[in-house]
């Protein structure tokens, strides 16, 4: 049919004696029997919705999958026929109405369900149980499947502000997620790189605001910039097309349109908009920049008019209006905004943020929408009726919930597909976290310290994925696939991280459709992982090699050679006493499937000893907890990747047993700074030494300016120490100063390897 797009196919070949269907997200209820139906030429759709748009969907998918034509008919006399029935469930057991039950027999595949959605969600399931064959009879397993949605929000999100995408590749993202039954498409359309929605009352914003002079090249940190003119935009007849083309598949696009921060493409058209009137240029750096909306009449009057225009292109309930990351530098500066906060008895500029999104909620309601934003929205008091989308943890996500407003949670720690997803110096580069398939696949939406009551209010989840680092839509494939299998089944309610291997060994099966199709995906799960342990002797550490298959493939050296297939097989943990570079690879059939994982390791007193952390890091960067502080592995970049512990605004307090009194005369530290992701070294470390864990003395103390010179690799020289306990404090920078990237909000600290020598 013309009016299908694209349609990528789940196909699976089924051999006698295999028991399930690799069918992601898993069903709630699946029983597989050892029989088969037959779809041959023969077969016949047997519907009396005959303009069901999910109709011609399933006579697409079937014909491109096995080459099969099949007719549809009111009613079939044919002995193989494929029967669709609307509205036959009881729903009353359901809260989403999304039910569906497929049963294939010897004679007939019957689909039912109480909507088109439901519909639509069975012939996913049922296109994963078909084989990818092209042939005249092709065998079908019998089975019985009953299924349902636990979540109403299954979100993805791409960010298309930082970069371009094409209308072509909007529509290929689209059914990605329909594939995987994802209903939410968060579409970020504006940001202070680009502007890339048409408002015709506006023409600025596209003809000014959607082009930069230039863009970062490389990692934030190296501060490099080409001098190339970037952009794009939608048409509002582009994004008709799109909006038509989602909601056929059942997905609500919710467009982002940011305020009042990360607005500096918005004010590079029309500065007037602005606190200082510019003139302004749309941002060519990444992060966060001072200039934001200045909340006078006329900005009210600019934005009430443009989302008037986006109101009339998207039927979402709900609007996305951002709300976060905005600095108050401008603000604290601006006669208006003073004026503003003084007429409306406003206490500082975090009040006056909350009575801004509140009068964009107050118009975006009287238009029979609402609105949804980031958690700083929280901050200053909550819009009455606004949903929350909790970003930076789950804790506003909580708050939220125990306010009664509805909550979407996306956790960076969990939920940010910008992450690395393996080791990063395998990876393309990438924002920083750790994030892979597995973490994604143990995260749960409902935090467990709500009371029934309150989960009601946690609609479901989203994973976003922010382009910054992201340049093509190849690269967007590479960074959803596979952890979206893993939040499908998330959303869906049916993953069990005790089940793991089950739900790894399905989405294994799927890589092969990846490949038939050219779509690009991460291989990070076949790439041999690690964990540290501290050895059980106190001699040094145990490092744990792990592959995706079989342990007993991997095979390793110690001796800085290459690890061939002839190398020291990997039986049990290695043990390391002394400096030491590890090798290791997978091997299969003679052959290296896997990269070569090289570690090296640095040993000293500390290495493998208990560590304690009187304060936890962010969720976000706490990959091997306090265990990472002493593993004896040595961060030598300064990607925000899984080497390094990350603390919001907090100290790090950390501890160490060296297990015995014994002498040391150095202690080192590795801090890192990234100003503009908000990570500044910290203001002063402190050593202090213990014999019996109970009375402390201060013993070195280093300050900001001397931690500067070292380029974050601290040593602190001491007189001889005879202790058992070393305690390193390292004081977080604290509030960020006004013209400092992240103004006004508390700086990060990062830490890595301590070292007692």
């Amino acid at each position: 049919m013309k009016n299908i797009y694209f349609l990528w196919l789940l196909s699976f070949s089924w051999a006698t004696g295999q028991h399930q269907p690799s069918i992601i997200p898993q069903p709630q209820h699946l029983k597989v029997r050892n029989s088969f139906f037959t779809l041959c030429k023969n077969t016949e759709i047997e519907t009396n919705e005959k303009d069901l748009f999910e109709i011609s969907y399933l006579q697409n998918v079937i014909f491109q999958q096995t080459g099969l034509t099949l007719p549809t008919l009111k009613k079939s006399k044919a002995s193989s026929k494929i029967i669709l029935n609307l509205r036959n469930i009881d729903a009353t057991s359901t809260k989403l109405k999304n039910q569906y039950e497929i049963k294939i027999n010897e004679n007939q595949i019957e689909i039912k369900a109480n909507s088109p959605e439901g519909i639509f969600y069975a012939i996913q399931s049922l296109i994963q149980i078909i084989p990818n064959e092209k042939k005249q009879t092709i065998k079908i397993p019998c089975l019985e499947l009953q299924d349902e949605p636990k979540y109403k929000w299954r979100g993805m999100h791409l960010d298309c502000a930082r970069h371009f995408f094409p209308k072509e590749f909007i529509k290929k993202y689209i059914d990605y997620l329909a594939m995987y039954k994802f209903n939410v498409f968060h579409w970020h359309l504006t940001d202070d790189q680009g502007w890339r929605i048409e408002i015709k009352k506006y023409p600025k914003l596209t003809s000014i605001g959607a082009w930069r002079n230039g863009s970062m090249i490389g990692h934030y940190s190296e501060q490099k910039f080409d001098n190339i003119r970037y952009g794009g935009y939608y048409t509002q007849e582009e994004i008709k097309e799109i909006v038509a083309y989602a909601s056929a598949r059942h997905i609500t696009i919710v467009p982002e349109i940011e305020m009042p921060g990360h607005a500096v493409a918005a004010l590079a058209a029309y500065p007037e908009y602005s606190c200082t009137g510019g003139p302004f240029e749309v941002g060519k750096t990444w992060g966060v920049l001072d200039d934001v909306f200045c909340p006078k009449e006329e900005t009210f009057t600019f934005l009430e008019n443009i989302l008037s225009e986006v109101i009339s292109l998207f039927p979402s309930e709900y609007l996305h209006i951002g709300g976060d990351e905005c600095p108050k530098t401008r603000w604290k500066t601006c006669s208006h905004c003073q004026n503003r906060m003084k007429s409306e008895n406003l206490k500082d500029e975090h009040e006056l943020q909350s009575y801004f999104i509140q009068r964009i909620e107050k118009f975006v309601n009287s238009k029979g929408r609402k609105i949804i934003g980031w958690d700083e929205i929280l901050e200053g008091g909550l819009a009455p009726n606004a949903a929350v989308m909790s970003w930076r943890g789950t804790e506003g996500g909580i708050a939220a919930a125990k306010q009664k407003h509805f909550v979407v949670m996306t956790p960076g720690s969990h939920c940010y597909f910008d992450h690395y997803q393996g080791n990063p110096k395998n990876e393309p580069i990438a924002f920083g976290g750790y994030t892979p398939v597995e973490k994604v696949y143990n995260f749960n939406p409902t935090p467990k310290n709500l009371t029934s009551e309150e989960a009601n209010y946690i609609l479901g989840a989203q994973a976003n994925l922010w382009t910054e680092y992201i340049e093509t839509p190849s690269h967007v494939e590479y960074m959803i696939f596979p952890r979206m299998f893993a939040l499908s089944e998330v959303l869906w309610g049916t993953s069990n991280p005790e089940k793991y291997a089950d739900f790894q060994n399905r989405m294994i099966h799927h890589f092969d459709l990846l490949e038939s199709k050219g779509i690009n995906y991460s291989k990070a799960v076949f790439d041999i992982t690690s964990n540290v342990k501290a050895a059980k002797n106190a001699n040094g550490i145990l490092f744990e090699l792990n592959s995706v298959k079989n342990n007993n493939f991997i095979r390793y050296t110690t001796d800085r050679t290459v690890p061939t297939i002839n190398s020291t097989p990997y039986i049990q943990p290695i043990q390391i006493s002394e400096n030491t570079i590890v090798k290791a690879a997978y091997f299969e059939n003679g052959k290296q499937k896997s990269a070569t994982l090289q570690q090296a390791f640095q040993i000293n007193k500390a290495t493998g000893k208990n560590i304690e952390l009187q304060v936890q890091p962010s969720e976000n960067y706490s990959h091997g907890g306090a265990m990472t502080l002493v593993d004896g592995m040595v961060s030598k970049n300064k990607t925000l990747g899984k080497d390094w512990l990350g603390f919001a605004g907090k100290d790090l307090m950390a501890t160490i047993d060296l297990g015995k009194i014994d002498s040391f005369n150095k202690v080192t530290i590795s801090v890192l700074e990234s100003q503009g992701s908000w990570i500044y070294f910290p203001q002063n470390i402190e050593i202090f030494v213990s014999a019996d864990g109970k009375e402390f003395k201060s013993v070195s103390k280093i300050e900001l300016d001397d931690i500067k010179k070292t380029d974050g690799k601290v040593t602190l020289n001491l007189e001889k120490q005879e202790a058992q306990f070393v305690k390193i404090k390292a004081t977080n920078f604290g509030d960020i100063p006004e013209g400092m990237p992240g103004a006004g909000s508390k700086a990060w600290l990062f830490v890595d390897e301590i070292g007692v020598e």
